[in-house]
């Protein structure tokens, strides 16, 4: 697992969740929202997705589920990073189809090991 797509409408996080991942030795994409995470994902497919959840447009459970349910895309591992923290945010992600909730300040060991977990480095 090298490439990865993380999709926040947040600059600040995509540097910070980048920084870890490059220096990791990941290949990482970035996405402001949904609709271009599509795209991206589309053109280029990622093997694994670090999805934020409010965002502009579609939410990140909405672009989670709408992956999750493509045939050519269902097999994309996808872990979302919210600062949503109740338990129910939690469940409500992973029957969209992510592999696994983090709750942002995303704790860098933490995610590296939940990505090593999934297959990773």
């Amino acid at each position: 697992m090298q490439k990865i797509l993380i999709v926040d409408d947040s600059p600040t996080e995509r540097y910070y969740l980048t920084d870890i991942l490059v220096k990791a030795g990941f290949t990482v994409t970035t996405a402001e929202n949904g609709e271009e995470a599509l795209l991206k994902i589309k053109e280029d497919k990622p093997e694994l997705i670090l999805m934020d959840v409010v965002m502009p447009g579609a939410n990140g459970f909405q672009v989670t589920r709408t992956i999750a349910r493509d045939p050519e895309l269902g097999d994309v591992p996808i872990i979302i990073c919210s600062s949503k923290n109740q338990e129910t945010d939690r469940v409500w992600g992973l029957r969209q189809g992510a592999r696994d909730y983090m709750v942002k300040p995303v704790d860098a060991e933490l995610l590296l090991a939940k990505i090593a977990a999934l297959g990773g480095a």
